[in-house]
């Protein structure tokens, strides 16, 4: 019997190890029509909490959007973007304390690009979470050529303002790579703004 990514992986328990929690603000990047991570996050963040389903399937954006209102599941929110191109997620850079990337790099036509988009919207402190079919010929999932190794993956956070964190199982089938934004970058972008910004002088007589 063929089986689906959404079976395979629990996302609820992959949230829990990747220590989502109350109030945080989450975004699946690529979510699908099922919303396998949307809800599940959104249970975890709570009310005070806030997640992004995206994708560019507008059709899968309309059933997680019903899904979330019979749900009263007013903290997810539908973003319809191409996730391969930087600054295209209508989402407020460095805001987003987990960022999933989940089966989408290895279909991804702009890897890198999808990549500084996630690290874009994180916070700076903050993860970045890649699951991918496990390498080598399975009896589910893409074949073997399509796939993406450990190392690959990682490659495509060299020479980012990320470092690698951990691993784990996501499933038999899936493994997940943590990533954290490093702080640096937040000082970085703060100077950047300051330089930007003309001096206001007051003076009181």
């Amino acid at each position: 019997m063929k089986q689906s990514r959404n079976q395979l992986i629990d996302a609820a328990a992959v949230c829990r190890r990747l220590g989502l929690s109350d109030g945080e603000v989450f975004a699946d990047l690529g979510c699908g029509a099922h919303g396998h991570f949307v809800f599940p996050a959104a249970e975890l963040v709570g009310p005070g909490g806030k997640v992004y389903a995206v994708d560019i399937d507008k059709t899968a954006l309309h059933a997680i959007e019903r899904t979330a209102k019979n749900d009263h599941c007013f903290q997810v929110s539908v973003i319809w973007s191409d996730i391969d191109i930087v600054g295209a997620t209508r989402i407020p850079p460095g805001t987003v304390d987990l960022t999933l990337i989940a089966n989408n790099l290895y279909l991804s036509s702009d890897r890198h690009g999808l990549v500084s988009e996630a690290i874009r919207l994180t916070k700076p402190g903050e993860r970045i979470c890649v699951i991918e079919w496990k390498s080598g010929q399975r009896p589910i999932g893409p074949p073997a050529d399509a796939r993406m190794s450990e190392d690959e993956v990682k490659s495509c956070f060299e020479q980012t303002e990320c470092v690698f964190v951990e691993r784990f199982d996501a499933g038999d089938e899936h493994y997940a790579l943590v990533f954290k934004k490093k702080r640096v970058a937040a000082l970085a972008e703060a100077l950047s703004v300051a330089v930007s910004q003309p001096a206001i002088l007051s003076s009181s007589l």
